[in-house]
């Protein structure tokens, strides 16, 4: 080392990745998102209830920052669940999360669908549908949709 210089912990050896986010910070990032959806929360308005920036939401959300003890029990009380609530769903350690491996994890690759804007948007959608005959049609629009899908891969 010169003079003048200063060693950082910071820098990275060469060919090591840096570790991404924990996956039960992410897990329950994604149950604090899907709960602020479903009570129609904007990341600006949670955060402001809870005294945090939309940014630390979203970082929370992500499950890039790790939320601690007291501030999951805000956030239940702001998003009126039970702290169990940020568990539920979370698969046992060791588990795979791959989509589609098994029927646990379809259930999980169903959930993270749901737990998304779009997901969200056309199971409200959905929901709002009385007439059964109408309701079979968008299931029998939306299953050609996906095989249409799948023979344009070839």
């Amino acid at each position: 080392m010169q003079d003048g210089e200063i060693a950082t912990a910071s820098k990275r050896t060469p060919g090591i990745k840096a570790k991404g986010p924990n996956p039960v910070d992410v897990h329950v990032g994604s149950r604090v998102r899907l709960r602020r959806m479903l009570v129609g929360l904007s990341q600006e308005k949670l955060g402001d209830s809870m005294g945090l920036t939309f940014q630390q939401i979203q970082k929370y959300e992500k499950g890039v920052n790790r939320i601690g003890a007291s501030r999951l029990f805000k956030l239940s009380q702001v998003l009126d669940v039970p702290v169990q609530f940020f568990f539920d769903g979370m698969p046992a350690s060791g588990e795979s999360s791959v989509a589609g491996a098994a029927d646990k994890d379809t259930e999980a690759f169903l959930f993270e669908f749901l737990n998304t804007r779009d997901g969200l948007e056309l199971n409200r959608a959905f929901i709002k549908v009385n007439d059964p005959e109408v309701r079979r049609s968008v299931i029998d629009l939306v299953r050609s949709l996906g095989r249409g899908k799948k023979s344009r891969k070839s």
